[in-house]
C-alpha cells in the first residue's frame, strides 16, 4: 500500500503542469540592425495574417520599453520599425496575432506580421513578419522577412535576432505577481 501511496504521489508531481488561460501584456519591438547587411526574401504573401486575430482596439495598452526604443532610436546601429503593446490571453491553446502598420494597400502594410504565442513553462514565440516596400500603384515590390521561433521567458526582455532584422519581447502575466528577483548577496 505504502508502495502504490508513493508511486501516486511521484506520478502527481512528474505530471507536466496544466496552464490556464491567464491575462498577460505583450509588448514587441521590431528592429533593423543597419550594420547588417540587407537580405530580400520573396515578397509578402497577401494571405500573410490568414488564421490570425487582429487586435482589438480596446486590448492595446500603453508600451512600457519606450526607454529603450529612445536608446534603439538614438543609435545608427539601429531602426526601431514597429513598437506595440497589447492584453491578450494565453494558455495551452496557440493564440495567432496578426500585426501590421502603416497604410494598407490592396490588404498589405508597409510592416506586417503575425505572433504565434503559446503558453507553458515558457512562452513559445512563432514570429513571422515582412517589412514591404510598396511602389505608388500599391503593389509589394520587395520584401525583408524575418522568421523566428523561440521560448522566451515571462516578465523579461526576450531578443530574437534574425540577422538584419530582430524582434524583442517581453511577455508579462497581469494577473499573477512578478517574480522575486535573485539575491545578489546571502545574508547570514
Amino acid at each position: 500500500m505504502r508502495l502504490l501511496h508513493s508511486l501516486t504521489l511521484l506520478l502527481a508531481l512528474a505530471a507536466p503542469l496544466a496552464y490556464a488561460d491567464d491575462l498577460y501584456q505583450v509588448e514587441m519591438i521590431l528592429i533593423r540592425q543597419n550594420a547588417e547587411p540587407l537580405i530580400l526574401s520573396r515578397t509578402a504573401p497577401e494571405d500573410w495574417a490568414a488564421g490570425a486575430q487582429h487586435l482589438n482596439p480596446d486590448s492595446r495598452r500603453t508600451p512600457s520599453l519606450n526607454g529603450i526604443v529612445e536608446k534603439l532610436n538614438a543609435s545608427d546601429n539601429y531602426s526601431v520599425l514597429l513598437h506595440k503593446a497589447w492584453q491578450q490571453t494565453l494558455g495551452e491553446n496557440p493564440v495567432k496575432v496578426a500585426l501590421s502598420d502603416g497604410p494598407e494597400q490592396f490588404g498589405q502594410f508597409p510592416i506586417e506580421g503575425t505572433l504565434n504565442l503559446k503558453l507553458g513553462r515558457f512562452t513559445d514565440v512563432d514570429a513571422d513578419f515582412w517589412v514591404n516596400q510598396i511602389d505608388r500603384n500599391g503593389l509589394v515590390t520587395s520584401s525583408e522577412h524575418l522568421k523566428q521561433q523561440s521560448h522566451t521567458k515571462n516578465g523579461q526582455l526576450n531578443y530574437l535576432d534574425n540577422g538584419h532584422l530582430a524582434l524583442l519581447i517581453k511577455i508579462t502575466s497581469l494577473t499573477k505577481p512578478a517574480p522575486r528577483p535573485t539575491p545578489t548577496e546571502i545574508l547570514d
